[in-house]
């Protein structure tokens, strides 16, 4: 099996290298990630400039390079270019990111998207995450994801991202797995206002997470609030088809 490693908190971090490390017990593993970090990027992808790639020497990959692009540029620009060079890719894997993707963060997250254009460019994915921007261990990030690929391998379609989180707790403390769904990822937010360098008012982001009571336990940030690992399996198409009849009984008029 071959199996393309990206992540967005650049080629340098700790995670992919981690991620890349544990599938290569079970897989050959090709690497393509932003040069740089480029968390909560979402799916974007560039457009109106040239992307600059770089191979590098990488720890447990048959190939690595470092790409001046978003997470998504990676694995599109990543995948075609091995397919140009003969190397059939089986599975796109994004992670392990520093910091969770639960819930409607999904929307925003660099790593979740990186997966998705696997999706998009037609391979089954996995998003792997913990939910620290500081994590303590990543043995059970990597635990979990060599057993979900094992399992999952021909069992999931090119539609389909599997989206990991694990608490960020040593593995003697992860209560269990559970296969949940997402819900929304609230915070206490603030704009922070500070003098930037040139004298100009800057305004920085910071959040605090919510944290839910009473809520179901089958949703994904429930389950890792409460010490379990989440997997929530994801798809790209965001379609409300429950309210298509009732949009058509509008009949809205051009």
């Amino acid at each position: 099996m071959n199996i393309l490693v990206s992540n967005d908190d650049g080629i340098n971090a700790k995670g992919i290298m981690e991620l890349a490390r544990a599938l290569s017990q079970i897989a050959n593993i090709y690497v393509c990630a932003p040069h740089i970090q480029r968390s909560a990027c979402g799916h974007g992808i560039t457009v109106g400039k040239p992307i600059n790639m770089r191979e590098v020497k990488f720890p447990n990959a048959k190939k690595a390079w470092e790409i001046t692009g978003t997470p998504a540029d990676c694995v599109k620009i990543g995948l075609r270019m091995l397919s140009d060079q003969g190397v059939k890719i089986h599975k796109v894997c994004s992670g392990i990111n520093h910091g969770g993707n639960l819930g409607t963060d999904t929307l925003y997250s660099g790593t979740v998207s990186a997966a998705i254009e696997g999706c998009i460019c037609g391979l089954p994915a996995i998003a792997v995450s913990i939910d620290d921007r500081n994590p303590i261990t990543f043995e059970a990030a990597c635990e979990l994801v060599v057993n979900t690929v094992k399992v999952s391998t021909g069992k999931i379609n090119s539609n389909t991202v599997l989206n990991i989180n694990i608490p960020n707790l040593p593995v003697s403390q992860v209560k269990g797995m559970k296969i949940t769904r997402l819900g929304a990822r609230e915070y206490e937010e603030l704009f922070n206002p500070k003098n930037g360098d040139n004298g100009e008012l800057e305004y920085w982001y910071s959040r605090t997470p919510v944290v839910y009571e009473n809520l179901p336990e089958d949703i994904d940030v429930i389950a890792v609030q409460d010490g379990y690992a989440s997997i929530t399996p994801l798809h790209y198409d965001l379609t409300s088809y429950k309210l298509i009849e009732e949009v058509k009984s509008w009949e809205i008029k051009y």
